[in-house]
């Protein structure tokens, strides 16, 4: 019988071995790469459909956030109110979004209404039609956001922080004005959607408590015969060179009467798939990657200029940066910026001990074994390696590292990426 007078052993999560359950591959008649993966108690399933068709491809501003957008509000068949009555009416959902990379279509359903659901779905993905007066609500209300979101000073630091570090003309560092919404037209989203939502630049992911009844259905909705294909049109993808701002320190007064700043720290940073990415990574958590890092500590707990300071390495497709971003008041800011830059240099000089580093290790591989869990974070996880091009063995190199990483490799890494001269530093109020 059990002793409950006893309590349980704890484990650290580094003593773990973790193993990341495999997802199948199964191609349609048309090679559309069906990735799925069957697990969970519950008869629900999540089927994502992923393109390349983000901002990176798009021929003007704001088109590719448009067309996702708008994605459910019409077919040749159907009205928006139709499409949407169509999935809401078994309990369903489904997301339409875009990225700087890939655009992605999300149902989330009871595995039992896969075949009422599929057809509708595939009606909305290869035959949107995006009716003018839709277009045209759709302009108003981006219109009115942008006009609203232009006077909070954290959205006008991230607009312009990324045209610092990849320049204001490229896929990453562009934003929207008044006039990229104006010029939105209905004959300008089916041009990109005809171009780009198609068979043969489609990814299905499907994960959940399903059989092969359902996945017969991805196929025969989708599999067999290239929807949106044009003829002798291939999907390339565009060739862009970053030109960074020459100035590395910016100030923006963006409302005289504002009392808060928005800080971001940012610099170009190597790649998710360079070799050293995964140990930068644990340098970043160091840093200022979560909430007991050593910003927040400084920052937060001993100043209290913010209520919040991260630190982030983003990683895009074609590149990648690292921002410390915080919003504080406007008279600490300057202070603010001081002070990271002070945690830099320590970072530099003096190696974390050895209690800080196994908490470090036990919360990066302790958010990967939550992860680990259900079959959509599973799968959330392979969709990450898929669409950057990696295997199961970065996942289990990165898992070696964070286990494995010493305090002077930290340090080492510190000293290679955190040096203030090499940041673009902007301040907005």
């Amino acid at each position: 019988m059990l002793n409950r007078t006893i309590p349980p052993a704890i484990h650290d999560a580094i003593s773990f071995n973790f193993e990341l359950k495999p997802c199948q591959l199964t191609r349609c008649l048309n090679q559309i790469p069906v990735y799925w993966l069957q697990g969970g108690t519950q008869e629900v399933v999540e089927v994502s459909w992923v393109f390349k068709a983000g901002i990176w491809q798009e021929p003007q501003t704001a088109v590719a956030q448009a067309t996702a957008a708008l994605l459910k509000n019409g077919t040749a068949h159907k009205s928006a109110y139709r499409l949407n009555e169509a999935i809401e009416y078994y309990g369903a959902s489904l997301k339409t979004s875009a990225n700087n990379d890939f655009a992605s279509v999300t149902l989330h359903a009871l595995s039992k209404h896969l075949p009422m659901l599929l057809p509708v779905v595939r009606e909305i993905i290869a035959e949107a039609i995006f009716p003018e007066e839709e277009v045209n609500i759709y302009k108003q209300n981006a219109l009115q956001r942008l006009a609203v979101n232009l006077r909070q000073c954290d959205f006008v630091a991230n607009r312009h922080i990324d045209a610092f570090v990849f320049g204001r003309q490229h896929p990453y560092g562009r934003f929207t004005e008044q006039e990229n919404v104006e010029a939105l037209s209905s004959a300008v989203l089916n041009d990109f959607h005809k171009r780009f939502y198609t068979a043969a630049n489609c990814t299905i992911f499907m994960s959940g408590n399903f059989d092969e009844s359902n996945l017969e259905l991805i196929k025969d909705n989708f599999g067999k015969d290239q929807w949106n294909a044009q003829p002798g049109a291939e999907v390339s993808i565009p060739v862009y060179t970053k030109m960074p701002d020459p100035q590395l320190k910016h100030r923006i007064n963006n409302d005289p009467n504002g009392v808060q700043g928005a800080v971001r720290i940012a610099r170009p940073f190597i790649h998710r798939t360079d070799p050293k990415f995964a140990e930068a990574l644990v340098m970043n958590t160091v840093f200022g990657g979560y909430f007991g890092s050593h910003l927040m500590a400084n920052i937060r707990e001993d100043k209290g200029f913010t209520y919040g300071i991260y630190s982030s390495l983003i990683s895009y497709q074609q590149e990648a940066m690292m921002m410390i971003a915080t919003e504080a008041g406007k008279e600490v800011c300057e202070q603010t910026v001081a002070e990271v830059y002070k945690e830099m240099k320590m970072m530099q000089e003096q190696p974390i001990d050895a209690e800080e580093l196994l908490l470090i290790k036990n919360y990066l591989l302790g958010g990967i074994l939550g992860d680990l869990e259900g079959p959509f974070s599973i799968m959330q996880r392979w969709k990450n390696l898929i669409l950057n091009d990696q295997t199961i063995d970065d996942f289990h190199r990165n898992i070696s590292i964070y286990k494995g990483i010493t305090a002077e490799r930290i340090q080492e890494l510190a000293t290679e990426y955190l040096n203030p001269e090499q940041f673009y530093e902007l301040i907005v109020v």
